[in-house]
């Protein structure tokens, strides 16, 4: 590393790259990890960049990955930048102390999206505040949707979470001279981030790069094989191909992209449907990942932050009005959460006994939430209590219905609540003093593990960053997980079928807002 303070240069393992320093910081942008993934590598794993002479500018957020774009009603909340171009296996990274021998501890950033969108280049991601704050910082494009997560019989599976490995392997090697430790490395990563975090801490390939993890509003998890290659047969019965990655492979793809968001319009964390998502492959992913880590000792030795925000669900639902017409459903509602969280009406009366104020829609999201999110961070903070900690966030939106709703603690723990990105989710005047507890946590755990409260523990104490100055719960959502493993009783009076006629009458809205939810394509985990 030079001690060029306008132009800092790196060496990696492919060329040395130029970055710039802004800001006190030294940033480097668009450093390929791996090679172009189309042309002969699409749809295959990620292989070595093409090594370069000289010195390569790094001053610019590097291609993103092919993705279709959020609908109006989402793209309003979310920002999802395109980076056009090949090169799209980069990655960024910021540092307070470029050059060998600092030994900082490094956090390394993968973007949520449901697995189809979403990049580095969001300004809400912006590695500045933990670079100024002592963490080398870096985040991580991976292959999206059909190209990174489509289940093909003549292709592994799993290509963008071997993109993400390779991004590991590229720290490991590389990180020392950028100023990073690279046996201090924290993964952490929001929604189908964190569910990829989760199925790399616990992947035996990728034991020995990780020591901490920090797993937002994302479970470790595996997805039905079914579902991903239901996903890929409509993609290919629209594009009257055969179900190959050969015949994928060429298909224009600015046309598979369409397609694709045509046939995603049928997916939703509430209502399910068919999805991309990371599959047990017997190689990179040899099984459940939350029963690798619970029971079956993967990632003994790293230490786990785990969490939610309180109104997860009002993401998925707020958008477009979705909330008020599936308030308006009743018991039919009620009885498709039940066949989605495959659970009885005694789950669904302790609900309603719990919070008797909530509407509909409300015990749907908590329902759903408790579900896929709390009930499996819960069980793997049980089977890993020596080494984890867990938090809520529940601040809540300053913009109408969103509440403490998914993606919004983004902006605090990056401490980039100014930007506007970050504003159209939360509104104005998001409280600098709860960005500034919340995002030094992440630092203090990155550092040396402990960020700032109690371990998990039979008490079950939860970090709650709040509207209020942050504190620990104990137990904060343990009556309603409880209602999971209760006795069955006998049915709820309350949601026994409907009449004949009212029942064909408010099934017929359900399909409509069932078909509305399913047409919004970005209803789904960020």
């Amino acid at each position: 590393m030079t001690a060029d303070r306008t132009n800092p240069v790196a060496g990696t393992p492919y060329g040395a790259v130029r970055g710039r320093y802004e800001h006190g910081v030294a940033v480097f942008r668009g450093i390929p990890y791996a090679a172009p993934p189309f042309g002969p590598r699409r749809f295959r794993p990620p292989e070595p960049p093409e090594p370069w002479d000289g010195v390569r500018d790094a001053g610019a957020f590097g291609p993103t990955a092919p993705k279709p774009p959020y609908s109006e009603a989402f793209a309003a909340y979310l920002a999802d930048p395109v980076v056009p171009g090949d090169d799209c296996l980069n990655l960024n990274v910021w540092t307070p102390e470029p050059g060998p021998g600092a030994r900082l501890p490094v956090m390394v950033w993968l973007h949520g999206g449901a697995l189809t969108r979403g990049s580095s280049a969001v300004p809400v991601y912006d590695g500045h505040a933990f670079a100024r704050d002592g963490v080398v910082l870096v985040s991580v494009n991976y292959r999206l949707g059909v190209e990174g997560y489509g289940l093909f019989p003549d292709a592994p599976a799993n290509p963008g979470l071997r993109d993400q490995l390779a991004a590991l392997e590229w720290v490991r090697e590389s990180i020392g001279a950028f100023g990073g430790d690279p046996d201090r490395v924290t993964l952490f990563g929001q929604s189908a981030g964190a569910i990829s975090t989760g199925a790399l801490i616990a992947a035996p390939r990728a034991q020995g790069l990780v020591r901490r993890a920090v797993l937002q509003s994302g479970p470790p998890e595996v997805s039905d094989r079914d579902k991903v290659r239901k996903m890929v047969r409509r993609m290919a019965a629209r594009l009257k191909i055969p179900a190959t990655a050969e015949a994928f492979a060429a298909v224009d793809r600015e046309l598979l992209l369409r397609t694709q968001a045509e046939v995603g319009r049928l997916s939703s964390p509430v209502l399910g449907g068919p999805a991309f998502g990371i599959v047990a492959d017997g190689d990179l992913v040899p099984g459940d990942p939350l029963d690798a880590l619970a029971h079956g000792g993967a990632a003994s030795g790293v230490e786990l932050m785990m969490g939610w925000t309180r109104d997860e669900y009002r993401l998925w639902l707020v958008p477009g009005g979705l909330l008020e017409r599936i308030d308006r459903l009743g018991a039919v509602a009620l009885a498709g959460a039940m066949a989605r969280c495959h659970c009885g009406h005694e789950v669904v009366r302790g609900y309603r006994t719990l919070d008797p104020g909530a509407g509909t829609a409300e015990t749907v999201g908590q329902l759903v939430t408790d579900h896929l999110l709390r009930g499996p961070l819960h069980r793997l903070a049980d089977a890993r209590a020596d080494a984890s900690y867990l938090y809520e966030f529940a601040w809540p939106s300053r913009l109408p219905g969103l509440g403490a709703c998914h993606a919004l603690e983004l902006g605090f723990v990056f401490d980039t609540g100014e930007v506007p990105e970050a504003v159209a989710l939360a509104g104005e005047g998001a409280p600098q003093e709860l960005a500034d507890r919340m995002h030094a946590a992440w630092v203090r755990f990155a550092a040396d593990g402990d960020p700032g409260w109690e371990r998990w523990d039979a008490s079950h104490p939860v970090r709650v960053f709040g509207e209020d100055e942050p504190h620990t719960a104990y137990g904060v959502h343990d009556r309603a997980l409880a209602l999971w493993t209760a006795p069955v009783t006998p049915p709820d009076p309350a949601l026994a079928p409907l009449p004949p006629d009212d029942s064909r009458l408010r099934a017929t809205e359900l399909r409509r807002v069932v078909r509305r939810l399913r047409r919004s394509a970005a209803v789904r985990r960020r």
